[in-house]
């Protein structure tokens, strides 16, 4: 089964908690503080593989999530990192953010990787605190949390020629042709319901051609195999455009070369500004010597004649091919704004009005907070307080007109707010 458009869900390891711990040995007097700082979470990495070549395994398997990183230990010994999640991919696979839409990788070449999620900090433990004015703390830090991500995966084919037209017209049978490639060939419509790649080799050179499944009208907007489809031309330098001219099945050659381009503009992403070879296939069946000549003058395009079930043209075709080849650049990723996660500021934070009377305090400020701060612990609760009037917050609260009793809200720590 071909699948080329999947959603998962993704999460890079929490960091481990730093150790409190003291040590405690015979004839030690007063050891001090030996807690370890924690482990730091796995990353989530993808990589494009050459041995994959859709995206059917996301179809089963939905969640995939880095370890975590273990807790620091006594004796200041660390917490062992947690190991990364390497999930691998069809090169030719777009990683989009789910919630923005935004492109976050486009996996291109083979071999390539991209780390999308990284595992959180391990928090350091209680000897990290120690210093001639403190000289016992009792309390560490705790490991940075992650938090699941959806993402859309989509796959698009690369190739340097894509063979569009009709269901019917003879696509597949060409690239058979073309190609050392062995597509599934019937006379019906949909035959094709996977794009086929198969690899030319002209001279010194090669040069790879997708046969796209049949476009119909209304493709752009989801009929037929619609959009699931078109996606697959995004990338392609070069569009033979088949059209059966031996109007079979009582269709107009004419007629479904304008709708395909119709379809191809419809669809956007310039796909109209590709250069495109005209090929008439079937021209063995012509009863009409004049209708390739008819087809030229209302599409005001040179046509290629040809019939790939006759071996009829295909040397010229395959020599047009190549020319254009030549003169276009080479294949390249597509370019786009790659989303970047975790780039919150530390310090930046906002307040939200929840209802009359209650505040929330979000923000790369709070997540640190959250890490750095024990309630139960007087000397960690007085260094809260003085980070909030350090970075401006309660000055921030006043100006929001926060007053005596109203509830303030910082991740999982909620106060009444006492001037």
């Amino acid at each position: 089964m071909f699948i080329d458009k999947a959603e998962i869900t993704i999460k890079a390891g929490n960091g481990g908690n730093g150790a409190v711990s003291f040590h405690r040995e015979k004839y030690v007097m007063m050891g001090g503080p030996d807690g370890g700082d924690g482990g730091d979470g796995g990353n989530v990495i993808f990589a494009a593989d050459k041995n994959i070549n859709t995206l059917i395994d996301f179809k089963y398997k939905r969640k995939y999530f880095a370890e975590n990183g273990e807790n620091g230990g006594i004796n200041n010994m660390s917490g062992k990192s947690g190991g990364d999640i390497v999930i691998g991919v069809p090169a030719g696979t777009i990683i989009r953010d789910k919630s923005t839409g935004k492109t976050v990788a486009d996996l291109f070449y083979e071999g390539e990787t991209k780390l999308v999620l990284k595992g959180g900090r391990g928090g350091r433990g209680n000897a990290r605190f120690a210093k001639p004015t403190r000289q016992s703390p009792d309390f560490s830090q705790h490991g940075e949390k992650t938090a699941e991500t959806k993402i859309v995966l989509e796959l698009k084919t690369i190739a340097d020629v894509g063979l569009v037209g009709f269901p019917n017209v003879g696509k597949s049978t060409l690239l058979s042709v073309l190609t050392n490639a062995k597509p599934k060939i019937a006379n019906y419509h949909f035959t094709t319901l996977t794009p086929n790649l198969g690899v030319v080799k002209y001279f010194d050179d090669s040069f790879v051609i997708a046969d796209i499944p049949g476009l119909i009208e209304g493709a752009s907007a989801g009929a037929g195999l619609g959009q699931n489809f078109l996606r697959h031309i995004e990338r392609v330098r070069l569009i033979v455009h088949i059209v059966d001219i031996s109007g079979g099945e009582g269709r107009d050659p004419y007629e479904d070369y304008k709708t395909v381009n119709r379809e191809l503009k419809e669809y956007g992403l310039a796909l109209t500004e590709k250069p495109q070879i005209v090929a008439a296939n079937k021209c063995d069946l012509l009863t009409d010597e004049k209708a390739v000549e008819r087809f030229e003058k209302k599409a005001k395009v040179k046509v290629l004649k040809i019939s790939a079930a006759a071996y009829i043209g295909h040397e010229e075709l395959l020599r047009e091919i190549y020319d254009q080849l030549k003169k276009l650049p080479p294949l390249e990723p597509m370019q786009t704004d790659e989303y970047e996660y975790d780039n919150v500021e530390e310090d930046a934070f906002e307040i939200i009005k929840k209802q009359e009377g209650t505040y929330e305090i979000v923000g790369g400020l709070i997540k640190k907070l959250e890490r750095n701060v024990s309630l139960s612990n007087d000397e960690s609760f007085r260094y809260f307080q003085r980070v909030l009037n350090e970075k401006g917050v309660i000055d921030k609260l006043r100006a929001e007109g926060v007053k005596d009793g109203d509830t303030i809200i910082v991740g999982d720590i909620e106060f009444d707010f006492v001037e």
